[in-house]
């Protein structure tokens, strides 16, 4: 019969396996956000200057903060979507990555317990 330790040692090795695999499955990633604007154009007697305005729109656009600086592209509906799915994708990637860090962790501290009960002259480290 295993022991308590083993048994959590198991548990963990599953979830990380989980987590693993499901990492496996993200598709297509990228940073920045997606944000859709209306404008106003300025021209006189534009139903953007109406009351009340009905602005131009919607116009897509993909931001991201490269080298310090933001870049900006414009974007169709179509592309607008696809980013949208590869931004959520990248924020997946960043929530299985943590949850891989907090079950790592917590193994860790299992395997060390373990290890210093079966070789009680190591020396602990920080």
């Amino acid at each position: 019969m295993p022991s308590r330790l083993e048994r959590y040692e198991r548990t963990y090795r599953a979830l990380a396996e989980q987590l693993a695999a499901e990492l496996a499955t993200v598709g297509f990633i990228s940073p920045g956000s997606v944000v859709s604007r209306y404008t106003s154009c300025g021209k006189s007697g534009c139903r953007c200057q109406a009351d009340p305005p009905q602005r131009h729109g919607p116009y897509y656009q993909w931001s991201r903060a490269l080298a310090g600086k933001t870049v900006s592209r414009r974007l169709t509906k179509a592309e607008a979507d696809l980013y949208q799915a590869w931004i959520a994708n990248r924020r997946r990637i960043e929530e299985i990555i943590a949850q891989m860090e907090q079950t790592s962790a917590a193994a860790s501290e299992l395997l060390l317990h373990q290890a210093a009960a079966t070789n009680p002259h190591r020396t602990a480290r920080s």
